[in-house]
């Protein structure tokens, strides 16, 4: 890819962050930005992250399917569980559990987007994130810092910026909440890599502990059960 193409393509990407930030974080904006960065060098980097950990060759190689959740089997689940806490926050919230858009898996880089879209309600319960734009931003600010997941550097880095010039009264809060996301990035095993699927009865203390999540946002103000 020449300069100039790279140049466009940033440009082109700004535009998408712009258009998130315009749709108060619309998710099919989310997509489009998410997408832009397939088959770029920023994508090659995070997928060179990504096969590099523990695990994570082989889930590229395999193809290891994106999440598809079955809510009534996980919330007949003992509470405490993973699953049963993921479907009670789902039905709580009223979300779509297929909320993603369906891409396919066919090269490494649609795999590894589809599979961080498809987790990425997972990664709210085990880190204690609430859905707050502070808890957006720190839950994503796990994966930008452990595999540097393009879309998600790009929109950490930009609701800081965002912050700091228009919603200094909670520049704070949002502030702390992507440190807190860059702590739990740095110090816990990937996210990206977890075999949830394969761990569903576990309760989410286990999940924890067995990621290496020492400092959960629980009670936090941005967290999933603030004070």
């Amino acid at each position: 890819m020449t300069r100039f193409q790279q140049s466009l393509q940033a440009l082109g990407q700004a535009r998408q962050l712009i258009a998130v930030g315009r749709s108060q974080g619309d998710l099919a904006r989310i997509a489009d930005l998410v997408d832009s960065f397939l088959d770029t060098p920023q994508m090659d980097a995070c997928l060179a992250r990504f096969r590099a950990l523990p695990g994570g060759a082989e889930l590229l190689d395999s193809r290891y399917p994106p999440l598809q959740p079955d809510l009534d089997r996980l919330s007949a689940l003992p509470p405490g569980s993973l699953g049963h806490t993921y479907a009670a926050l789902i039905r709580r919230l009223n979300y779509d559990p297929s909320f993603f858009r369906p891409r396919p898996i066919d090269t490494e880089g649609r795999w590894l987007t589809q599979r961080i879209a498809t987790t990425h309600d997972l990664h709210h319960v085990v880190s204690g994130f609430g859905t707050s734009p502070a808890g957006e931003n720190g839950v994503l600010a796990i994966t930008a810092t452990q595999i540097g997941f393009p879309a998600y550097v790009s929109l950490t880095h930009a609701a800081q910026i965002a912050g700091f010039r228009f919603w200094l009264d909670d520049y704070a809060n949002l502030s702390r909440a992507i440190s807190h996301g860059v702590t739990i990035g740095f110090t816990a095993s990937a996210f990206a890599t977890a075999r949830w699927e394969e761990g569903w009865e576990l309760p989410v203390a286990a999940w924890r502990q067995r990621l290496g999540v020492t400092l959960p946002a629980d009670g936090e103000p941005y967290g999933l059960t603030p004070p």
